[in-house]
């Protein structure tokens, strides 16, 4: 058996990793400043993850959400605390799709409406309804179309208030910093009459957090850079588990639960929780939100001294840097010559930089002195 063809793969095969370190099987080391998608949060291999892994699985590893898990619990009351939303309950399941496909679920059983509103450029999943609110019809299949999805620019106030006022709209989905888009954000006035209008009309407005939240924005949620947002449900998965598959929805207390609403079979699984758990507890012992926050400021000012650079797109340690050019061979040039890992995006002009949030201003000089030897 083969597998299915669906990447397009680098000539690298990693076999072990350590902080922004990954050696592949001849030997050589790279430096990861992507972390394969904004996953790797806290660093490959990090001690106090990896301990908690192997504790956790020592006495169990899973068991269904028919019995009574205590980790889901304490990992609900920890990230309620860290992130200031402890007005929230969480549902935990596997990825950032899954994550994204139960908040407009959720969101149209609780408003009675199907359709849903989301942006242009945005990426939400490529699960049934959550790729249908995603702007790329290459990968919406005719099922996907099925879906009642209405996809407007960031910031046209007009056309929004057009739609959301024909009262059969459930759901606004928006990506406070766009991932895969290419670091576009809505301007604060903008987010701000969106949720206003969301209240107004009975909307609920999800915040996907699947990229841009658990810290690399520099807060823990990207929609706390706005004064006054407060979503009705918030979507996080990426830097969640350092690698291990899990995701959570953040469901505001005011929306009603019931028996059967909502279900998982590996979602917030012992191993799951541990890694979330370890996740959270080095965020807040290493101090990594505020170092995001302060080496965005130091990559902008790195980024300034090289002329090729037209701007600097996105919040703490979710960057892109904007070419006059397309960077597809610039990120191959990173890789093979200067063994160095970086991310593409929509916008083909852009190069992603997503590293762990533990990186520090020596791993940044580092970063651009190999980007100006592949501009010179």
């Amino acid at each position: 058996m083969n597998l299915f063809d669906v990447y397009p793969l680098y000539n690298v095969t990693p076999v072990s990793a350590n902080g922004i370190l990954v050696t592949d099987d001849q030997g050589k080391t790279y430096h990861d400043f992507y972390g394969g998608h904004a996953v790797i949060s806290i660093g490959h291999s990090h001690p106090h993850y990896i301990q908690r892994l192997k504790d956790q699985l020592d006495k169990i590893g899973f068991y269904s959400n028919s019995i009574k898990n205590p980790l889901q619990v304490e990992l609900a009351t920890k990230l309620g605390a860290l992130s200031n939303c402890e007005d929230y309950n969480l549902f935990l399941i596997n990825s950032g799709a899954e994550a994204n496909e139960n908040a407009l679920k959720l969101a149209s059983f609780h408003t009675g409406k199907s359709r849903i509103i989301a942006f242009k450029n945005g990426f939400h999943g490529r699960t049934s309804a959550a790729v249908a609110a995603t702007d790329n019809p290459k990968i919406n299949a005719p099922l996907n179309q099925q879906q009642k999805v209405t996809i407007l620019p960031l910031d046209d106030v007009q056309a929004f208030e057009k739609e959301i006022s024909k009262n059969d709209v459930c759901s606004v989905i928006i990506e406070t910093i766009q991932g895969v888009g290419g670091l576009d954000e809505p301007s604060a006035a903008f987010y701000k009459k969106v949720a206003a209008l969301c209240k107004e009309n009975n909307v609920l407005l999800i915040a996907d957090e699947v990229q841009c939240g658990f810290g690399r924005s520099g807060k823990f949620f990207g929609f706390q850079h706005y004064e006054g947002i407060k979503p009705d449900i918030i979507t996080i998965a990426k830097g969640m588990g350092n690698g291990f598959p899990v995701g959570g929805v953040l469901i505001h207390e005011s929306i009603e639960a019931s028996y059967g609403l909502l279900g998982t079979t590996f979602g917030g699984n012992h191993l799951a929780c541990a890694a979330t758990l370890a996740v959270l507890e080095v965020l807040d012992s290493e101090n990594l939100i505020e170092n995001a926050a302060t080496l965005e400021s130091y990559f902008r000012e790195k980024a300034a001294e090289i002329p090729q650079i037209k701007r600097v797109k996105g919040r703490g340690l979710m960057l892109g840097l904007e070419f006059d050019f397309e960077v597809a061979d610039l990120r191959k040039r990173l890789i093979h010559n200067q063994l160095l890992f970086t991310g593409g995006a929509k916008d083909k002009y852009i190069l992603r930089v997503l590293p762990a949030l533990n990186i520090n201003k020596e791993h940044l000089d580092l970063f651009f002195n190999a980007l100006k030897v592949e501009l010179a």
